[in-house]
Formats: C-alpha cells, structure tokens, sequence
C-alpha cells in the first residue's frame, strides 16, 4: 500500500511538473522579427531620364541562358558552373549548412543512450561505510588486514534518458538561427555563381575585343605597309627625302609592335578563362565577332527599386539580421530557469554471473530537476546585451547592402546610357577617319597632299577604330554589370 502511495504521489508530481513547463511555455518571451523601415527613394537616380517603363518586370527575372544567346559562351559558363573551385566551395559550404539545420529541427527532442557494458573497479580503504560488507569485496573472503584497500566491483549496462524542456523557447530560436544560417549560406552561394556568370561573360567579351583589336591593327599594318612601297618609289623618283620613308616605317611599326602584344594579351585571357571554368590552360572556341555580339535593348523591360530583393547579397543581409534577432532569443532564455528530465535503468550486478539476472539486476531512476542561474559572474546578461548589439550591427549591415545596391544599380544604368552616346560618336570617328585616310591617298598620289598628311590620316583612323572597339565592349560589360546589380544570374 505503502508502495502505491509513493508511486501515486510520484506521478503527482511529475504530471504537475510538466504541466507547469507547458504553461511556462505558453508565456515564455520570445525576441520576434520586424523588419526594420530602410529609408530609400521610390526610383532610382536618373532612372526618369532613362525612359524606362514601371511595372513588375526587371531583366533580373530572366534566367542566364536566356540573357545570354552566345552558344559558346553558354558552354563556357556551365563548365564554370560545374567546375569553378569557388563554386564548389560554395556548394560545400551550402552542404555543411543543410546538415546543421537538419541537425537543429530535432534539437527538442531528448538524448537516449545505450551502455551496452561497463565495469566499474575502485579501490575502497578499510574503513568506507559505504558498502554492505567490507569482507564481501576482499576476493579471498578474508577481512582486510588495517590500512589495506578492499575491491569494490560492479558490472551494468543500461538505457539513459534525457530531455530539456524548451520552456522558454531557447531551441526554438536556435532552430531559427540554424534555419537563417543555411538560408543566408544560399544566397551567398548565388552570390557566387552570380559573379561567376559575370566574370566569365566579361573575359569572353574581352577576348572578342583583343579579337577585333588584332584585326584592327593587322589591316592597319598591311595599310602603313602598302603607303611605305609608295613613298620609296617616290623617294627613288627624287618627289621626297628619306625622312619620309623613316616616319611613314615608324607608323607602320606602331601598328606591327600591336600585334605581339596583342597575342599575348589573348593567351593571358585565354588562361584566366580556363582557370574560371575549373580547366588548365586552353584555347577558348570563339567564333562570334565583336561588332555581332547580342546589345538588344533589354532595358525596354523595367528596372523597379523594389527587385533589389532578388539580389542575393541583400537577401542574405536580411537573413543575417534574422539569426541575430534569434539569438537575442537564445541569449534572453539562458537567464531563466531550465527543467529537464532524466531517466536512467538497466541491469546491475557486483558478481558477473547475477549480471542478467531479472527482474534481481533491474535499477531505475527518474529525476526532474528545475535549475536556475544566480550568479554566473554577469557571463549571462553580458551575451544578453552582446547579442542584442549584434543585432543592430546586422540592421546597420542590411541599410548599407541596401545602399551600396542602390549605388551600384545607379551607375550600371547611368553607364549603360552614357556608352550609347560614346559609341555614336566614336562610329562616327571611324567613319570620318575612314573617308581621311581615303581622301589623303587620292591627294598624295596626285601630288595635293604630303606624306605627313598621309600618316595622320592612318594614324586617326587606327585610333578611332580602336576606340570603336573598346566602346562596344563595354556596352556589352555595362550589360552584364546591370544584369548582376540587379540580381540576375543566379536562375
């Protein structure tokens, strides 16, 4: 009777203990979310001068493949996709993440451990009063002479249970932390392939520049070459000095000194690309010329302000700020008390033979226990406040990602405008230097116009057809750097 009793009083209390966690639970403070208010403009700078539509289309919400229409710089980019050693890193990194969250989703529940057997062995003075028998553990059955250590023994195995109730929400929040950490670690992996997108694209548009560069000045050269002959028949026909064959050689030679230096310039990118796509050192197919490459007016489509979300350096940020917040969380329910439960049972025995026998070697043992920090040398309410300024360290982080985007999305679509004009007046650079070059020949072979005049047309139009060049690759990088800003490339 006696027996019920204890265990009647016993399921009493647990029972009221863990009604008291549930309830405890239901009131238990927790640090939520709120994003904070940034302060942004409704559009960005300039963007009214742009004519650029306002609706809830952004060239950040095309996917890579349809961005880019160039077969073989697609090819280039999936190698990269699949072999770029910082992207495999960051898939890696991603991988440890996803385990760490699955890890937290079953931070509730309780720790089981199984002792499959143990032994334990100590050595007992003379006069312990702890065991039944100080005689049972001397091996000989003889009383153990003074001073001497008798043996105490004990052989078991059994199950161990443990469970903390999250009473005040502290898993909860790590779990939110855990979940916000491989959550920022995916953006930043699309942050990665985002820039690796757009340095592969960038280094195949430098290489159809060098490309269309090397042509330039090959034409050129074979130019300067053809109006050197001219003037050494003139010279051997007395019509000029010698110094015109030394100053139309030199123009020539300007021209020819391009071509090596361009030929290593394309090995170096040819080799910058093969290390970006995870390869040794290759020639890169090509057969797109520069003046073909894609420039359609993607910017008939909107660039609203608010698709700097898609961006995944702002993305991540934000969830930055959200595992801060949790670990406000963490930190607040490490100063209220914890209740947990243990419970322990098996088989134990002092001889081995009685080792299993049951029910003789059953033992158990529950205890519930409710502990609470007092003075823990102010550690506690140091991380309380510790977190809660990393917190507004994070929010701080978030307002400037938000800015730096802005800035950067600014510049892309200023950059963007600004290389149309250039590229206007540079074609129309060309063509004038073109018509010069055409008109100085006419003129020196009629005798109107000197060799000097000769040169400097060649010399304008190598110049202007360079510049050409240049402006037109870098249509096609502002491109790509509207395209990243925006967010794009990681689809």
């Amino acid at each position: 009777m006696m027996n019920s009793s204890k265990r009647i009083a016993t399921y009493t209390i647990f029972t009221i203990f863990i009604a008291s966690a549930l309830v405890l639970n239901s009131c238990a403070p927790q640090s939520k979310y709120k994003a904070p208010n940034l302060d942004v403009p409704d559009h960005f700078r300039g963007q009214d001068t742009l004519n650029i539509a306002q609706d809830s289309t952004t060239i950040a919400d095309i996917p890579w493949r349809e961005f880019f229409e160039d077969e073989q710089l697609i090819d280039l980019i999936d190698k990269g996709l699949a072999h770029n050693f910082d992207m495999l890193t960051a898939i890696k990194n991603l991988d440890i993440a996803n385990q760490r969250a699955k890890q937290a989703k079953v931070e509730w529940l309780p720790s089981l451990d199984l002792a499959l057997g143990s032994v334990n062995y100590q050595f007992r003075s003379k006069n312990y009063y702890g065991s039944p028998s100080s005689s049972y553990y001397n091996h000989k059955g003889e009383e153990a002479p003074e001073n001497m250590f008798v043996n105490s023994v004990q052989y078991g195995s059994g199950l161990s249970f443990s469970w903390e109730l999250d009473i005040w929400g502290k898993i909860k929040s790590k779990n939110k932390v855990a979940l916000a950490d491989y959550l920022k670690t995916a953006e930043a992996t699309k942050a990665v392939q985002t820039r690796l997108i757009a340095s592969i694209a960038e280094g195949y548009y430098n290489l159809l520049l060098l490309d269309a560069q090397m042509e330039v000045a090959q034409t050129n050269y074979d130019l300067t070459k053809n109006t050197l002959k001219i003037v050494e028949l003139q010279r051997d026909a007395g019509q000029i000095t010698s110094l015109a064959i030394q100053q139309t050689k030199n123009q020539m030679l300007v021209a020819k000194a391009l071509i090596p230096s361009l030929k290593q310039q394309i090995a170096n990118q040819e080799n910058a690309l093969s290390l970006l796509t995870g390869q040794l050192p290759t020639d890169i197919q090509r057969e797109t010329k520069l003046a073909e490459a894609n420039t359609n007016e993607i910017l008939a489509t909107s660039v609203p302000l608010h698709m700097l979300s898609m961006r995944p350096d702002v993305k991540s940020a934000e969830l930055n700020l959200q595992a801060k917040n949790a670990l406000v969380g963490v930190a607040q329910a490490s100063r209220y008390p914890s209740l947990s439960i243990d419970l322990t049972g098996g088989l134990n025995s002092v001889l081995t033979r009685n080792w299993f026998d049951i029910p003789g070697s059953l033992f158990g043992g529950i205890i519930a226990k409710a502990t609470n920090p007092i003075f823990n040398k102010r550690k506690l309410k140091t991380n309380f406040e510790v977190a809660k300024i990393d917190r507004e360290k994070a929010e701080i982080d978030l307002q400037r990602t938000v800015y730096t985007a802005i800035t950067e999305v600014t510049d892309a679509l200023m950059n963007l405008k600004t290389v149309d004009e250039q590229i206007e007046i540079a074609a129309e650079q060309v063509t004038t230097s073109r018509l010069g070059v055409k008109q100085s020949n006419l003129l020196f072979n009629s005798g109107y116009a000197t060799y000097i005049e000769v040169i400097n047309a060649q010399k304008n139009l190598l110049d202007s057809e360079l510049n050409l060049n240049k402006f037109r690759q870098a249509k096609l990088i502002s491109r790509i750097n509207l395209y990243k800003t925006l967010g794009g490339g990681w689809k």
